[in-house]
């Protein structure tokens, strides 16, 4: 978009008369010589907003419905727009759109083309609106198409990590905190967890503008009689922006929309972290097949699981476009100003970055096998004490507070690390000694499918749990 005032924020563009300075090559307006070339190359942008030509056709077709419908222009006049914008529309679905040197973003484009097509009834398509109305109008539909797009790849992801469920989700493993082993899960709970978080993120991202700007003009709206609640209606948006100012001057659906994405960025991150350490010698809890992973150029045993590394590196490229979309908008003054031509780079990247993320955790997460055995072996390696709650909760039920019954089960552990032994290994006067209410009976409580068992909670990672949510998921 041009730094102009008057190529930028005129609210209208009339049929010029034939024969006029700019007809003669001549320069006219506000500015007696041409741009120079360094303000003209920053403030082009058609390589990057020409993937909205679908977008901005489809408003420009609304708009010019609306100025037959009203009068504002003949119907005749809207009804060759409207033809002339579907035949750019086609040409840039073959792929034979030829830009020009001089197609300063993808709005001048179009309208070049439509009026090289149609002739002079081109150039009244921008009657009624600024470029300002336009720009925010065509990137809030773009928002929408977007977030079908990375809506439709998280819910593949989801469904890849409930196939995983169905399929060896009752493995135990360890549950970590502080990376630490903690206590046992099911591998299920483990991939429900993301499943969730993933949703979140879904939810967030299926949540589109809801109100049009096309009609708020450079920002202080139009003296022409336009019917914005028929553009908005046409446009699939609840109702026309009330405030002129904000509808142009605002990127808040692109700033929460990139949050989204960011937010899904991040769980995807974490379940590549997962996917790392799974996959290490040390854990050996999975093994990605061959198709996602790879090798190394000198250590020819290597297996490197690259995409998971990357799920955790690209989350930085998502999470700084939403820091930079936020920065571009920090302390503008209020109105439109051209920092935010600056939007529509963070918010593409964005998005292809996420999408990019969400096909490779897909790939990943259909071709991978997990080692139940060896999951299970850690849980029940004796010095892990994954049990040790289960003791302090036995107590507990025996009408012991718990700070107490905590305090005893931790003279437990470290008399049994001491001896080198699992808890369940104790002798009795041992469990004795540490308190007078425990006695060998709380061996039964012992063993790790009774503990996973016992978390039967709305929530917990009993198996009965597990599979009622995939019942529900079927």
């Amino acid at each position: 978009m041009s730094g102009h005032d008057a190529m930028h924020e005129d609210p209208v563009h009339e049929t010029p008369p034939t024969d006029t300075l700019a007809a003669r090559g001549v320069v006219a307006g506000r500015f007696a010589s041409g741009l120079h070339p360094a303000l003209d190359a920053i403030n082009r942008c058609f390589e990057v907003d020409r993937r909205m030509w679908r977008e901005d056709i489809e408003g420009s077709l609304a708009h010019a419905r609306m100025l037959g419908s009203t009068g504002i222009i003949e119907p005749e006049a809207a009804e060759r727009i409207i033809a002339g914008l579907r035949q750019v529309a086609e040409e840039f679905e073959q792929g034979h759109f030829v830009d020009r040197p001089d197609d300063e973003d993808i709005h001048m484009a179009v309208e070049r083309r439509l009026t090289e097509l149609i002739g002079e009834d081109g150039r009244r398509l921008h009657t009624g609106r600024s470029r300002n109305d336009q720009v925010a109008t065509d990137l809030r539909l773009y928002l929408r198409a977007a977030s079908e797009r990375l809506v439709a790849g998280v819910q593949r992801v989801q469904q890849r990590l409930r196939v995983l469920a169905g399929r060896d989700g009752e493995c135990v493993m360890p549950y970590y905190t502080h990376l630490q082993r903690a206590q046992p899960v099911l591998l299920g709970h483990v991939l429900y967890a993301y499943v969730d978080m993933l949703e979140q993120a879904r939810v967030d991202l299926a949540r589109t503008p809801r109100e049009c700007p096309l009609g708020a003009g450079a920002g202080t709206g139009t003296s022409f009689p336009i019917d914005r609640e028929q553009t908005a209606r046409e446009l699939g948006f609840e109702r026309p922006a009330p405030n002129s100012i904000e509808a142009v001057a605002s990127r808040h659906d692109a700033t929460m929309t990139v949050a989204a994405m960011a937010s899904c960025a991040v769980a995807l991150s974490r379940l590549g972290a997962d996917l790392v350490l799974w996959c290490s010698r040390e854990f050996g809890f999975a093994r990605l097949g061959d198709a996602v992973s790879t090798g190394s150029s000198i250590m020819p045993q290597k297996r490197n699981p690259d995409g998971a590394e990357l799920l955790r590196a690209k989350a930085t490229v998502v999470s700084g476009a939403l820091q930079r979309l936020l920065e571009i908008q920090r302390a503008l003054p209020i109105g439109y100003c051209k920092d935010l031509q600056e939007d529509k780079p963070a918010v593409f990247e964005a998005e292809d970055t996420l999408l990019q993320m969400l096909a490779i955790a897909e790939a990943m997460l259909g071709d991978i096998a997990f080692d139940g055995q060896r999951m299970r072996a850690a849980v029940e390696e004796p010095g892990g004490y994954v049990l040790a709650t289960e003791v302090a909760d036995w107590l507990v039920k025996r009408g012991v507070s718990f700070r107490e019954a905590h305090a005893a089960v931790g003279l437990l552990v470290r008399e049994a690390e001491a001896r080198g032994v699992d808890l369940a290994s104790l002798p009795d006067d041992v469990l004795a000694a540490a308190h007078p209410r425990l006695d060998g009976s709380v061996r039964a409580e012992l063993s790790v499918d009774a503990a996973v068992a016992a978390r039967a909670a709305v929530g917990g990672t009993a198996a009965a749990n597990l599979r009622r949510r995939l019942a529900e998921d079927a």
